[in-house]
């Protein structure tokens, strides 16, 4: 009897720890079920971080709206690892150009002996020898009683003019200092820029002096009328967005090698005084070929090739009745030049254009040079810029419809204007 008693109770504890173990695995499945019922109502967080929810009721499932979706995921974009390097390079660039540069780049204060407009003015140079050469721009000392001539360093010493050309807008002015003083700059190659090249202006804007300038090239080939007081164009300017002002004019134009490009002359503004950031620069080109004769002869030759014209439109063709729609209508053949030699024929038919101009609009038209196209007055005067006196040039005409070439000798430019 013990014995049965002794069974049936083991058999009863084994029972109760069954049902003990039973229990505690189905506690842990639903604590389980739960906190993955949790991580999946928050979406995107760490599921180390969220704490078990309690199921919404059926009042708050009906009113708060489900969350959108989010968009799939980009990966954004990082900005290049050197880019601010770039920008410390670039920076680096101008600062170097500036300091190389800046000891060649000498302040120009000239006396003009004109009390009603202040006495005196101011501009840029730049040395080009050691000999003592500044090159500078004509307006800069045209008319100056004296001018005094400040360096880098602090030097100031008196200058004489060498030679003028108002044509090119350049002049060379000469100082006696100690070769020491003379850094030279190195001379570049304005026929090889392109617009967006940057490029560096330095000189003394308002006489602060050994200011520096950024920007680009805007444009090449520019010619520009009416500035040089003799009714000639400047041909082949160098355009920039480097700011230049009053005191620029006759200072360098340098590309990022420390090469001077240009001699900064002039700047369109509306805003009299005041960058717009549409200004220019002489070629340098211009500078090899011009200064050499004024520092040997004091002047400098142009060639001319006898002609006023006049740049043909389509709007323009048709109200003259041509039936070429480009190119320089010969409007004047000046007597004794090198087109009046040749032949060539301004027009005698009258025509008054509706804002009451009278034009001459039979005359030959200039449709290329050397080969070269020419659509614009622009073009003709450029590629003439580029030639020498007593060179020879084909002009090719249309003359009563007929197309021929003419060959046209180039004499010196007049000292003015038939």
């Amino acid at each position: 009897m013990n014995t049965n008693r002794g069974l049936f109770l083991a058999l009863f504890l084994v029972g109760v720890f069954f049902l003990c173990v039973c229990a505690v695995l189905a506690g842990a499945a639903a604590f389980r079920l739960q906190n993955q019922q949790g991580v999946l109502s928050l979406p995107g967080s760490a599921p180390s971080t969220v704490m078990p929810s309690p199921s919404p009721t059926r009042e708050t499932a009906r009113t708060r709206p489900t969350p959108p979706s989010s968009p799939p995921s980009q990966t954004p974009q990082q900005p290049l690892p050197d880019d601010l390097e770039i920008a410390r390079a670039l920076s680096r660039v101008v600062n170097r150009v500036a300091t190389r540069v800046s000891p060649s780049v000498v302040n120009i204060t000239v006396d003009v002996g004109n009390d009603i407009l202040g006495g005196t003015g101011q501009g840029s140079g730049f040395v080009i020898d050691k000999e003592g050469h500044i090159v500078t721009n004509n307006h800069v000392v045209e008319g100056a009683r004296s001018i005094i001539v400040r360096f880098q360093d602090g030097t100031e010493v008196e200058a004489e003019v060498v030679g003028t050309d108002p044509d090119s807008d350049l002049a060379v002015i000469r100082v006696d200092v100690d070769p020491e003083v003379l850094k030279p700059v190195e001379l570049g190659d304005s026929g090889a820029l392109q617009v967006g090249d940057w490029v560096i202006a330095i000189g003394n804007p308002f006489g602060f002096e050994g200011s520096v300038t950024f920007g680009i090239v805007s444009a090449t080939g520019r010619a520009v009328r009416g500035v040089t007081g003799r009714g000639f164009s400047l041909p082949n300017l160098i355009q920039t967005d480097a700011a230049i002002n009053p005191g620029n004019s006759g200072g360098p134009l340098v590309d990022i090698e420390g090469r001077v490009v240009g001699v900064n002359t002039l700047i369109f503004s509306q805003t009299p005084m005041a960058n717009s950031g549409v200004g220019f620069a002489i070629p340098v080109e211009t500078v090899k070929r011009v200064v050499p004769a004024l520092i040997e002869k004091g002047s400098f030759e142009h060639p001319f090739i006898g002609i006023s014209g006049l740049e043909l439109t389509p709007t323009l063709a048709e109200q003259l009745g041509l039936d070429i729609d480009y190119g320089v209508l010969v409007v004047e053949v000046f007597e004794g030049s090198g087109a009046d030699k040749a032949g060539l024929r301004a027009g005698t038919r009258e025509v008054t254009l509706p804002d009451g101009e009278v034009v001459p609009a039979d005359g030959d038209v200039i449709i290329a040079i050397d080969g070269r196209e020419v659509r614009t007055f622009e073009d003709l005067v450029n590629y003439l810029d580029t030639r020498s006196v007593g060179d020879t040039i084909t002009l090719t005409i249309v003359r009563e419809g007929q197309t021929m070439d003419v060959e046209v000798t180039l004499g010196p430019r007049p000292s003015e204007m038939p």
